[in-house]
């Protein structure tokens, strides 16, 4: 039986169906799931979410997910995270009064701060396009053997978001993004783990274009 190429975890706080579709136009066979067994089969992992980092938690441990997750992306196999499912995997958000994390990826979760601008201020959720730039630093080629190889840095993506991931490990930083004078992290890219802070899905083609190097990625990881 042909293993599928991605299991999407389904904890009950995700945009399940726009990446499933992202994913079935790129070519990759996926599974909305909450079965631990059907994660294991699968040849990589991802994890969405959108809402509260400590309603996810909970949820997470309500469908004893916190383990297996935490197994699976020390497998080696892709483990992507999207939106909330990037700030999930690190160890502790300061939301709501703080609450623990995965802890894959050292580092915190903190608020973006109230910011004014032009005599306004700005928003937060930052809900909208925003440009996703190579770290400030990091040569032009920074993004060549990534998935963001066939991505203009300062390309717009989508986002929807009241918090940001500080990872303790800046070499874990693949994309930053300026919102007034934050300037935050992404997008990480650590060993076999990749994560957006924006939606890919819900970014036209610029984010069709990673979901297609993320299916490379996922077909070189299986000797494909």
């Amino acid at each position: 039986m042909t293993k599928i190429a991605a299991a999407i975890v389904d904890y009950g706080l995700g945009n399940l169906f726009s990446i499933k579709r992202a994913c079935e136009v790129v070519g990759l066979s996926v599974e909305v799931t909450s079965d631990v067994s059907v994660m294991a089969e699968a040849r990589s992992i991802i994890l969405p979410g959108v809402g509260a980092f400590g309603d996810a938690m909970q949820s997470l441990d309500k469908l004893d997910l916190v383990s297996p997750l935490k197994d699976l992306a020390q497998s080696g196999k892709p483990f992507v995270g999207i939106c909330l499912g990037q700030q999930l995997l690190f160890t502790e958000s300061d939301e709501f009064g703080g609450y623990k994390g995965l802890d894959i990826i050292p580092g915190t979760v903190r608020y973006l701060p109230v910011q004014e601008k032009d005599g306004r201020s700005l928003k937060v959720p930052q809900v909208g396009w925003n440009g996703v730039e190579i770290p400030q630093g990091k040569s032009d080629d920074f993004w060549d053997n990534t998935v963001l190889r066939e991505t203009v840095s300062g390309t717009s993506m989508y986002f929807v978001h009241s918090c940001y991931v500080t990872p303790d490990d800046s070499s874990a930083v693949l994309g930053e993004t300026q919102y007034g004078d934050i300037r935050f992290c992404s997008a990480i890219q650590k060993d076999n783990i990749l994560a957006f802070q924006f939606h890919p899905e819900r970014s036209g083609e610029g984010g069709l274009t990673i979901y297609r190097k993320i299916s490379e990625m996922i077909k070189r990881s299986s000797g494909e």
